[in-house]
This record gives C-alpha cells, structure tokens and sequence, in this order.
C-alpha cells in the first residue's frame, strides 16, 4: 500500500487528501500538490477512515492542538477523557495524549475512540513505562527494541502523528555543554533520551537506526513529528547552539524520510524573546525544506505562571503569521499542575485566538469573513450574531446575562452613550436635514 506522500509525487488524489481538502475548502489538487513536495502533510488515522483527514502546511489554516494525559499523580481516565472532549468542543483540532501515570494503553485507545480529532503520542513514554512496570528495571535499561516496540505499538492502535527526537545526538549534547545553559533540556522525550545515551554510552537509536523507524513510519503511514529535545526552557536559552544544531539534524532526516515516502513536520521552541520569533521560523523552514512546522507557544516570557496561555498567544500569534503552521497550546496551569478541565478550554481558546489572527495576517482564504460579519451585527447590536460568531459564544452569552441588561440594547459599558446609537441617531438627522 501506497503512503499519501508516495500517492501524491504519482499525482493520486487518496481519499484522505480530499477530506482534508474539504476540511479547508480547497481544491484537492492543491492538498496533493503541497504533500508531494512536502510542505503540506496529512494526519489520518488509519482505523477511522478518511473522513478524519486532517492538512497541515503552507496555504492552510492554522491548527491548534492541546495536550492531554495523566500523570503518576493523576491517573482518572474519565478526567482525560472529558478534557478531550471539551478540547474538541472548543475547537482543538488535533490532540496529543502524553500520558505518564495509570493504565496509559486504555488511556490512549480510549481518546482515539472517544473523538474524530487527529491524535498524536511520543511512544518513547510508553517504551519507559512499559521497561519500569512490566520489566521492572529502570528507564535507562530500555533496549533498542523496547523503544521501536512502543512506536509499532501505537501505529497499531492508530494515532495519526507521532513525536520522536531523532536530533537528540550525542554531538548535539556536546554543543549543549559548551553553550552552558540555563535550563538544560526541559522536553521529557528529550531527557529520557540524553539519560539513556549517558547511562549505556551509545548514540540515540533513533538516529542511529532511523531507516528502521522510517520502515515503521511507512507501514502505519504516521506522520513523524521529528521532536525538539533541545528546545529553549526559557529565554536566556533561545537560539542557541544546540537548538540550531538540532535543527539542522532534523533537516537532514527530513530529506531522509521523504525519500522513503514518510511525511514529516517539525517541532519547534519554546520559550524565545518575541523579537526572535519571526527569524527562527525562517530559519526552520530554510533548514528543513519548508516542512510544516509545529511550535509550543513559544511563550515570550518567563514571568507568567498562571497566565501562560497568554504567554503562548503572543508568541504563536507571531509564529503562525511568520509561516508556522501547526500550534500547540499552552494552559493557565503550565509549569504549576496538570492541567483541569477548565484549563484545557482556556488553551484552546487562546492559542485559536492566535491562530485566527495570523490566518488573518497571512490571508489565508476565508479568514477575515467572520470578523467581518462580526462588525456588521456589532454595528446592528445583534447580540445573538455576536454570539454565534464568537470563537467561545458561552462564554460570551455568559458575561452578557450576568450583565443584567433586560433587553437586547447596548452593552453596560456605554450604555444610553453607546456610539452605534448615537452615530445611527446623527446619521438620520443628517439624511433630515439635507432632505
């Protein structure tokens, strides 16, 4: 069986190039055109059919992904599945389930069963679980086995992307060293990576013997999100040695993985100064061949527990309309807690307000429509228009209730001096007067 990418440089339109195509309202040409030269690629899920395509790339929408998944302190599988299904709600369009804690497989398959979301996983934590409870030895006593045996085992259960962090060499934790970071390394794939290699003295197999990931890769038809291990932690740490030297890896492999008919997307930092933003984007698509690229945030502070979603918006914002395509959200609850329920929806909404306000910028087709009619019901004070058209209408039905306004009129804020009543009350005596 042909991959999509294989499908695509022989000019075949696959089934699930055409649900993508549709989920854009693009032409299927053009979702074809952009898989074969790579710049666009397609998550399927290859135990749900096409109709769950989803594109990621240049000439697209913005995606937003949020992540889920419990932890040894929280293991409640109906909590992560109920984050799942408020992140769906809320306009997530893909998630990726990071669960570490409590029975991770039915954690997994559930979430894949519970949505029609793309999902993603980093089969290295299942590979680290599976050594320290099933063998009961310690993570860096994984064998190279052991870590392939996780990634069959999640392209068996169907996710349609998964993280690896095949730039995680030993050359690269040299430069790291020197560089003398503040923060180290600060991906959880990353560090599990860097502890085996210390631990037994050998290079990353995922590097070492990535033809036999690509084989693997190709038989499930995943994409490969080729992970950023060296991501900067914080902004003393961005744009350094090791995260370029990583990048420069990762464009390697991807030349690497496209000759073997895998599509691949690359992820990106992090925490990085807003001013640095737009020139690691180019930089990552020079380096990588105009991959898609997938960035945490990046968050453009360091100040802002509580408030890092809002950290992430900046940032993505930047990102997505220097050509980043895919952004993974940040919750009010990073680097405190696991994220709640509550935290999962407020993500969402802001990496979405941030994806829309780079779509904008970058006019990708349709984008401004709704902002437009938005200003139109704003001009009619048509409250239920607003609503309809808000990227969270209860929470905006919510606060207008609490408001306490009777009728339909003007916001508490202006009240009888609102300026749509007074311009259309100064409009009609003009058209008075010069009648």
């Amino acid at each position: 069986m042909m991959t999509q990418l294989e499908s695509a440089r022989r000019g075949i339109i696959t089934d699930e190039m055409a649900a993508a195509a549709r989920g854009e309202g693009c032409s299927p040409e053009s979702i074809r055109d952009g898989v074969a030269d790579g710049t666009i690629v397609v998550c399927h899920n290859r135990l749900h059919g096409s109709g769950r395509s989803l594109g990621v790339g240049k000439g697209l929408r913005t995606k937003v992904n949020a992540n889920i998944g419990s932890s040894a302190d929280d293991t409640d599988i109906a909590k992560e599945l109920e984050k799942a299904r408020v992140a769906v709600a809320h306009g997530a369009d893909a998630l990726m389930d990071l669960s570490t804690g409590g029975p991770v497989d039915e954690i997994r398959r559930a979430v894949i069963a519970e949505t029609d979301a793309c999902i993603g996983s980093v089969p290295l934590y299942q590979a680290a679980l599976d050594t320290v409870r099933l063998k009961k030895k310690a993570i860096v006593d994984m064998t190279v086995d052991d870590i392939f045996a996780g990634i069959v085992k999640h392209g068996e259960d169907g996710v349609d992307f998964i993280t690896v962090h095949c730039g995680v060499t030993r050359s690269t934790v040299e430069r790291m060293k020197n560089e003398g970071r503040v923060m180290d390394v600060v991906s959880r794939g990353g560090a599990f990576t860097i502890e085996w290699m210390v631990r037994n003295g050998r290079e990353n197999p995922l590097y070492e013997e990535f033809d036999r990931l690509l084989e693997i890769a190709r038989h499930y038809d995943l994409v490969l999100s080729l992970g950023d291990g060296f991501r900067p932690g914080c902004l003393a740490d961005a744009t350094d040695r090791a995260q370029v030297h990583e990048l420069i890896i990762l464009g390697e492999l991807t030349q690497r993985a496209r000759a073997a008919g895998v599509q691949v997307m690359i992820e990106g930092p992090g925490h990085m100064p807003l001013n640095q933003i737009q020139a690691n984007i180019l930089l990552q698509k020079r380096l990588c061949h105009g991959a898609p690229f997938y960035v945490l945030g990046p968050l453009v502070t360091d100040i802002a527990p509580g408030y890092d979603h809002i950290a992430c918006a900046i940032g993505g914002a930047v990102a997505a309309a220097a050509g980043a395509d895919f952004l993974c959200y940040v919750t009010p609850s990073e680097h405190l807690r696991l994220p709640d329920v509550n935290d999962v929806r407020e993500g969402v909404i802001a990496s979405r307000i941030a994806a829309h306000a780079a779509d904008i910028a970058k006019g990708v087709p349709g984008a401004v429509e709704k902002d437009n009619m938005m200003a139109r019901c704003r001009k009619k004070l048509d409250w239920e228009g607003q609503f309809s058209l808000a990227l969270d209408p209860e929470k905006a039905r919510r606060l207008r209730v609490e408001s306490g306004v009777a009728d339909h009129g003007a916001c508490t804020m202006c009240g009888e001096f609102c300026a749509y009543k007074v311009m259309d009350s100064a409009m009609g005596e003009e058209e008075k007067i010069s009648s």
